[in-house]
């Protein structure tokens, strides 16, 4: 099946009246917002509405106003989520989704091309149950869910909207892109699936700088969301092994900045540890700690690093041990959380010659065919058995 098909075209433009709103961001002050240089091209990528229009307010009853089902009908523009027994040019109310439209104008906006706040949580909880979809590849059920879901955001946007319903449906725009980080590393040998790693990840991190201009924003009314600390805590653990925006401060200057309730939650002080162990190769540590405090969130945004890490905690092994003085593998993989033959793998894939004595397999220190292989094998994580649970 093509994944273009199931994605619904991600990225093109269907019809008129979709826009950027003049939104929350750069209104506020940076307090808890990361100070990035966006990339030159983002500047003037659209048309940006006067600062002196005033929001829309949404009229659209539906996830997807009537116009665009009517025109992507007749353009058999419909993902095959939206097909009504499984027909390209037939929709209806309750399948299609409305669509991200990359074309922005000041001039166009329609209130019935918008979806207001109830309507966007609807949205959002429809787009939650395709999420565990088998019908599907999980490639092409993320690609659709990604498309709508900036759609959402943009409709958001549009109209101004920070409140905790908002803040809401943000939260679950990121969990999502979460679990997708997750789901897509475990195949990411596959050259399409490393595009999406990519792409989501930049979303993940656009979603979260916007979550935090909305946090400092309720802030000034007295109101907090629960899950602030938590959701700070994944701007930190990204460090590890991200390609983020660059900041132009250093990550200490943003810890500063920070309200002190969410500096000393169990949260952040979790992921500021994580970060630490991982830069100094405390590693005992550092997966002992994942599997006694991290979150269900937390756990899966840091598991596709985890092969990266127990290959660095190889390197230091081998560079610092005693010839003599072998490493057994039953012993390692009981520290580093992964399966003997896994490690094995591992092992191999570094360059690590494996011995045999009996029953127990080991490698000696000091072996020049190390290397820190790029890619690494995927991680299976850290073998607890857990369940996210919305």
């Amino acid at each position: 099946m093509d994944r273009r098909d199931g994605a619904g075209n991600r990225g093109r433009s269907y019809a008129r009246g979709n826009a950027r709103g003049r939104g929350w961001r750069g209104r506020c002050e940076d307090r808890g917002r990361p100070s990035t240089q966006p990339p030159p091209s983002t500047a003037s990528a659209a048309a940006v509405i006067p600062s002196d229009a005033p929001p829309v307010v949404g009229t659209c009853p539906d996830m997807c106003p009537a116009t665009e089902r009517a025109q992507r009908e007749r353009l058999r523009d419909l993902a095959v989520f939206e097909r009504v027994c499984s027909d390209p040019m037939r929709t209806s109310r309750s399948l299609a989704v409305k669509k991200f439209c990359r074309t922005i104008s000041s001039t166009g906006i329609q209130a019935s091309d918008i979806r207001p706040l109830p309507v966007l949580r609807e949205t959002m909880d429809y787009l939650w149950h395709l999420l565990n979809s088998s019908e599907y590849p999980f490639e092409i059920v993320h690609d659709f869910i990604f498309d709508r879901t900036r759609s959402v955001r943009q409709d958001l946007s549009i109209q101004n909207l920070v409140n905790d319903q908002a803040i809401g449906i943000y939260e679950d725009v990121i969990k999502f892109h979460i679990l997708s980080h997750q789901r897509l590393a475990r195949s990411c040998q596959d050259s399409d699936a490393s595009s999406l790693c990519y792409l989501n990840t930049e979303q993940m991190m656009k979603c979260l700088l916007s979550l935090f201009d909305m946090y400092h924003t309720i802030h000034k009314i007295n109101s907090q969301s629960n899950k602030e600390a938590e959701y700070y805590s994944f701007f930190v653990l990204l460090h590890m092994g991200c390609k983020i925006p660059k900041m132009a401060n250093s990550l200490s200057f943003w810890y500063s900045q920070l309200p002190a309730s969410i500096v000393r939650s169990k949260e952040m002080i979790f992921a500021r540890t994580i970060l630490r162990c991982y830069h100094l190769g405390n590693f005992k540590r550092f997966f002992c700690m994942i599997a006694d405090e991290a979150t269900e969130l937390q756990l899966c945004l840091v598991e596709p690093f985890l092969n990266e890490v127990r290959a660095r905690a190889l390197m230091y092994l081998n560079h610092s041990g005693y010839k003599l003085q072998h490493h057994p593998l039953t012993h390692l993989s009981d520290i580093l959380m992964i399966e003997e033959l896994e490690l094995e793998d591992l092992c191999r894939i570094c360059g690590l010659e494996i011995s045999r004595s009996g029953d127990t397999k080991a490698f000696a220190p000091k072996q020049t065919t190390f290397s820190l292989p790029t890619p690494l094998s995927k991680s299976s994580g850290i073998y607890i058995s857990r369940e996210i649970k919305r």
